[in-house]
């Protein structure tokens, strides 16, 4: 079962599918990339993840069928949307997987609402400041010849999966321009909203990930009770694969 919809959210009317099966406990609560659509970011694992629980997928402002406003946008407006989600389809407790983009906003509805939140997914995320500690300095300078960086074809796909979709597929460009600087300068969070994050964490990052190894097994250290698994062979935009994440996935949100 698939059911698009829209909820009126802090101004903004957001994106969500409800997916899978309706079975009692916590719905898997998952958010995209940045620049990327629901699907494109996890189309490959719903299958699997819908036969055993319900999926709620959001697109975030800008991104997909969610429109972008006038309004900021900033990973702190991001998670203030998706709890006002929860609280607009009576959810009051939910897992949460995010990947990039999603894993900062899913890392924010943990620090802002604590309570709401059971088991988080983290993939190719990140707790520390972008530039100066969490990324690569060929990421934030843009240098486009790191093997770390989108290709061509990856960029393709991005704009072609919001083209499919989005209300005005002409707002793709702006937009990423509007998003760069959300993430680039994005400031992290203490040691202290850390460590009150108590709920079980699984990190995944790629071995060829924007996010420093290091940074990795600080986010593991930091977090009182986090998992870390480096995918080998692996890049950013390539961490949300299959036959990997899926099977840890499923493991540490069965348990």
């Amino acid at each position: 079962m698939t059911q698009g919809a829209y909820a009126s959210v802090n101004g903004i009317d957001l994106y969500y599918e409800v997916l899978g099966a309706d079975r009692p406990g916590p719905p898997l609560i998952m958010l995209h990339g940045g620049a990327y659509t629901f699907r494109l970011s996890f189309d490959s694992l719903l299958p699997a993840l819908t036969a055993e629980r319900k999926v709620i997928g959001v697109e975030l402002q800008g991104h997909g069928h969610t429109a972008d406003s006038d309004r900021p946008f900033s990973i702190r407006q991001c998670a203030e949307d998706v709890i006002a989600l929860l609280d607009h389809l009576g959810v009051e407790r939910a897992d949460l997987f995010g990947y990039s983009l999603g894993g900062l906003v899913s890392t924010e509805v943990a620090v802002s609402a604590p309570h709401s939140v059971g088991r988080v997914v983290l993939a190719a995320s990140h707790v520390r400041s972008t530039r100066s500690e969490a990324y690569y300095p060929e990421i934030t300078e843009l240098k486009l010849d790191s093997p770390r960086m989108p290709t061509e074809e990856d960029s393709a796909a991005m704009k072609r999966a919001y083209d499919e979709v989005a209300p005005k597929p002409e707002d793709f460009f702006p937009f990423v321009v509007k998003l760069q600087p959300a993430v680039h300068d994005f400031e992290g969070w203490t040691d202290e909203q850390l460590a009150r994050l108590t709920m079980p964490v699984l990190i995944i990052i790629g071995d060829t990930d924007f996010v420093r190894l290091e940074h990795a097994v600080e986010m593991k250290q930091l977090l009182p009770d986090a998992r870390l698994a480096i995918l080998p062979g692996t890049k950013h935009l390539q961490v949300i694969r299959p036959d990997l994440v899926l099977p840890m996935v499923t493991e540490f949100l069965r348990q």
